[in-house]
């Protein structure tokens, strides 16, 4: 079975309570129980998880590294507040050797200045923000057709989706 892995960075643990018209009003355990629903619906197994720490987001990022005995898919990343400061981060994130998508609640573009940079977005698959936490689902849906499309290219299987007929 495919596994995504979940991250979510500082702060997210208050989702629906913090700024709730700038992040809405549902909650992280929603968000998680919606995404693992998502992911089930697809045969796939979403891991979540959630920290304020830094070194120990760096720690889940390197224990799903390629060389260990069940390493995630891929995974889907909401650094918080570490998205414009962490080198660190970003380091481990490609020493993964993993497909990422990051997703941010709010469009980054639309904040203050200092959040407007992402340091990790040159070295993902691709960035999705400003959908609220709906963006998460946006992210699974992206990151498990980037996998299942790089499964048919391997197998030498190229079935079209929804959108190339």
């Amino acid at each position: 079975m495919v596994k995504i892995l979940l991250i979510n960075g500082p702060n997210l643990n208050l989702i629906g309570e913090r700024e709730p018209d700038l992040y809405g009003h549902e909650t992280l355990a929603t968000l998680e129980s919606r995404l693992s629903q998502r992911g089930i619906e697809r045969e796939v197994s979403v891991e979540c998880h959630q920290s304020n720490h830094e070194g120990i987001l760096i720690d889940l990022v390197h224990s799903q590294r390629r060389l260990s005995d069940h390493p995630a898919d891929g995974i889907i990343i909401n650094p918080g507040a570490y998205t414009h400061t962490s080198v660190a981060l970003r380091d481990a994130l490609i020493l993964s050797q993993l497909p990422i998508v990051e997703v941010h609640i709010s469009n980054l573009a639309q904040r203050e200045t200092f959040r407007q940079r992402s340091l990790i977005s040159d070295v993902v698959l691709g960035t999705i923000g400003g959908f609220g936490i709906y963006g998460y689902e946006l992210a699974l849906f992206a990151l498990i057709n980037h996998l299942s499309v790089g499964a048919n290219e391997a197998s030498g299987s190229h079935s079209l989706g929804p959108d190339q007929h």
